[in-house]
């Protein structure tokens, strides 16, 4: 598991409908740890760890902040949050980790689909300090729905779009992209079917540099089956992996140390460096482009497509 740190609730305040935010502070008054927009954290939260987006400020070390919708057919995180945490509560917190940072451009497009505001947030704040081009195109079920929507449209009036699907159906997302000029880059989070709108959208125009980030897997559908070798090169152990067992269970089961966390390919805390080999990627976090180099793989949830992968380990 990765390192965590104890850190005290110190606020819990509605943001929208189903949706709180959550302000974490150092028990005994220190600085929090240092992190860039689009970092996320994980919570222990009873016998379950989930990742959160920061939607805070990165130049304040005095606290951090998560929002978190609730949903209460998800797997248990987000109920515990909304009924069970409360203020002056320690709870353990990993990270920051970041798998979806903000990469220099000449202007940007920001996407949101309901909670996916969360990681757009500070890059907003980011870019509006450095006075760059940007402008943000958030969607929702209802206004009511939308957290930080009112300050956002308050703050930003000529760069914020607010469209909740009550109002005007969903997001024009051709549109958007056809007045974005060449080289911009487009940064989208939120559920499933936008990502993947987006994506093929962006895949009919070649002129954008496309992020994504999910909080939940996407279904990728298994390419190999059977048992194959997984190499640690560092050490020249050789591990066989089941075909029911991921590469992270395998590697557990003969006692090397890794890191993990969430255990569904979402928050890259399980990447390694791949040597040798060709692994079948089933994550939600490397690129189309970063998987096709086959460098690297979250340990996870993928496998191989090879008899024998040799790792970084």
């Amino acid at each position: 598991m990765v390192d965590t740190r104890t850190m005290r609730v110190a606020g819990k305040d509605s943001a929208a409908d189903g949706v709180v935010t959550v302000t974490l502070t150092d028990p005994d008054g220190g600085v929090v740890p240092e992190w860039e927009p689009g970092a996320h954290i994980d919570l222990e939260l009873g016998d379950v760890t989930r990742q959160y987006s920061l939607c805070g400020d990165p130049a304040d070390r005095s606290a951090l902040r998560v929002a978190v919708l609730r949903e209460s057919n998800g797997r248990g995180g987000s109920v515990y949050v909304h009924d069970k945490l409360a203020v002056g509560d320690l709870i353990e917190v990993g990270g920051p980790r970041n798998n979806f940072a903000l990469a220099p451009a000449s202007s940007y497009l920001f996407v949101a689909g309901g909670i996916g505001i969360t990681p757009l947030l500070p890059m907003l704040r980011t870019l509006a300090e450095r006075g760059e081009p940007w402008q943000l195109l958030y969607g929702g079920r209802s206004r009511g729905s939308m957290a930080f929507a009112d300050d956002l449209a308050s703050a930003y009036p000529e760069q914020v779009r607010l469209h909740p699907q009550d109002e005007y159906g969903l997001l024009d997302l051709a549109t958007a992209l056809d007045d974005a000029a060449s080289g911009t880059a487009v940064y989208c989070c939120g559920p499933e079917p936008l990502l993947r709108a987006i994506e093929n959208a962006c895949r009919e125009r070649d002129r954008f540099a496309l992020h994504v980030e999910r909080f939940a897997p996407k279904e990728v559908a298994p390419a190999s089956t059977g048992a194959f070798e997984v190499e640690l090169a560092r050490s020249g152990v050789v591990v066989t992996v089941g075909e029911s067992e991921s590469v992270l269970d395998a590697l557990q089961r003969s006692g090397a140390d890794v890191d993990f966390s969430c255990r569904e390919g979402t928050c890259g805390t399980c990447e390694v460096a791949v040597l040798a080999g060709r692994p079948e990627h089933r994550d939600s976090v490397l690129t189309e482009d970063e998987q096709a180099a086959n460098d690297a793989m979250m340990i996870c949830v993928s496998r191989s497509c090879t008899p024998r992968l040799v790792l970084d380990l």
